[in-house]
């Protein structure tokens, strides 16, 4: 890609073509939201977050900017702004990763391994370093609180019935007699 502007587009529309649900604010391409799920095997599981998103005019080349919206408890995670502490976006970001890579492996590496020795929030980090199992605990606390899918306007898909599933047994004849017809004998 010749232009920040082209790679910026080509990145946000890869990110809306894979699995996570993305809202444009003012139907631009420099800020979004990003419905997050908390990774499986973590006491985040079963949470959703909306994580705000900006990309810089400079974006691939200087990282975008992401904050949580709705709380979350985690060492480096600021509880009142939901600004991230995430040294791979904040420090060593390059042109190389992707939005998709921010919510594939950066947000949820945080999530996996959180890091209280570089807190944004002093309590989550010494909680986490002192009492591991009140730690987690406080987190499912958080996500029952906070992270539910209605809290981001998201609301779990209901499995839809096909028109098959639909019909009663008596209106539907499934014998195999109809399909197959008479045997020869």
């Amino acid at each position: 890609m010749s232009s920040p502007t082209k790679r910026r587009e080509m990145d946000l529309m890869k990110l809306m073509m894979s699995d996570y649900k993305v809202e444009t604010i003012n139907d631009g391409m420099q800020e979004f939201y990003v419905h997050f799920h908390g990774p499986n095997d973590s006491p985040y599981h079963g949470g959703v977050w909306k994580i705000k998103v900006e990309l810089p005019d400079a974006y691939p080349y200087k990282s975008p900017s992401i904050g949580f919206v709705n709380k979350i408890y985690h060492p480096n995670v600021d509880e009142m702004s939901g600004s991230v502490c995430l040294d791979v976006i904040n420090q060593t970001w390059s042109p190389m990763f992707d939005l998709v890579n921010v919510f594939e492996v950066f947000i949820p590496q945080l999530l996996l391994y959180p890091n209280p020795s570089d807190p944004l929030n002093g309590e989550a980090a010494a909680l986490m370093m002192r009492d591991r199992i009140a730690y987690e605990q406080r987190v499912k606390e958080y996500c029952q609180t906070y992270a539910k899918p209605e809290d981001v306007g998201t609301v779990p898909e209901e499995e839809e019935k096909s028109s098959d599933e639909e019909l009663s047994e008596n209106e539907y004849d499934s014998s195999d007699e109809a399909v197959a017809g008479v045997v020869d004998p």
